[in-house]
């Protein structure tokens, strides 16, 4: 039975927004609805402050510590709603601006990623130069770069500092 609405598009959802800020509240308000979220208020210019990252956290219950502070601040009674695509639960109250909405589902949606999936699975990017955040959803919990680009890069370097002769 699967009861996490909250799974990995919330979390990489959240990696997008990190990585790259919306600059308004229009382009916030875009990128939610190419998510598939629906916007029942207005987004307002606080609403793209309602972050928290746990990204850098050195161990596993400091991340749990701030992925419980997150969680505490959004909470909110289990909720029946039928705005869009029929009779479903909101972890949120129902007139909440985007940006408590927004922190309540990454919120929900980073806790569940890493009970699930295992504490270390959220990064940033390994490549030399790139700050990227990534959610690994692969099935080898290996991932180490936020995309197959800079997989590749890292990887050029890794075989030209190998191969390379020192001048003379």
């Amino acid at each position: 039975m699967d009861l996490n609405p909250y799974g990995a598009d919330v979390v990489n959802f959240a990696a997008d927004l990190a990585n790259l800020r919306p600059a308004s509240a229009d382009e916030l308000a875009d990128r939610c609805r190419a998510a598939g979220l629906v916007l029942e208020r207005p987004v307002e210019p606080a609403d793209l402050d309602q972050t928290l990252a746990v990204i850098d956290a050195t161990s596993e219950r400091e991340k749990a510590e701030l992925v419980n502070e997150m969680l505490a601040r959004s909470a909110a009674y289990p909720r029946l709603t039928d705005h869009a695509h029929g009779w479903h639960l909101h972890y949120r109250d129902d007139q909440q601006p985007l940006g408590a909405v927004l922190f309540a589902l990454i919120s929900v949606g980073t806790a569940m990623h890493l009970v699930s999936r295992g504490m270390d699975r959220l990064g940033r990017c390994a490549a030399a130069g790139c700050e990227a955040i990534f959610a690994d959803t692969s099935r080898t919990a290996r991932q180490r770069y936020c995309s197959q680009p800079c997989a590749n890069r890292d990887a050029v370097r890794r075989h030209r500092a190998r191969h390379s002769t020192p001048p003379a």
